[in-house]
């Protein structure tokens, strides 16, 4: 079976190769840590992560990177409100997220970067 995708730059729908045979290195961005995300925020998620499934049973060999966002506006913000530190506020909305992703059977990326350690 064939991948094909939509490929933006030409407009065309494309039979998808990836750069490096049978590896995809696969990015998404992850969510902003500062509230509960909702239920529109998790249908990205599951859509990602059907991505990933679809071709890790092509076959490839998927390393899937996400990004988490655990420093901006909105954050030093709710920092202000709070009094709590960043590393406290960030990762109890950082562990819900996953506690979440969880329960819907979404596979954890292989590797998790933070904004604040990258």
């Amino acid at each position: 079976m064939k991948l094909k995708i939509y490929n933006t730059l030409t407009r065309k729908i494309e039979d998808f190769h990836p750069i490096e045979p049978g590896k995809v290195r696969y990015y998404t961005c992850g969510p902003t840590v500062y509230n509960y995300p909702h239920i529109g925020n998790f249908a990205t998620y599951v859509r990602q992560d059907l991505l990933r499934r679809l071709l890790e049973y092509l076959g490839y060999e998927v390393n899937h990177v996400m990004n988490i966002t655990d420093i901006d506006d909105k954050i030093i913000r709710k920092l202000k409100e709070t009094g709590k530190d960043l590393r406290e506020f960030t990762d109890y909305y950082y562990n819900y997220f996953f506690e979440n992703m969880k329960k819907l059977n979404n596979k954890k990326p292989k590797k998790v970067v933070r904004v604040t350690e990258a």
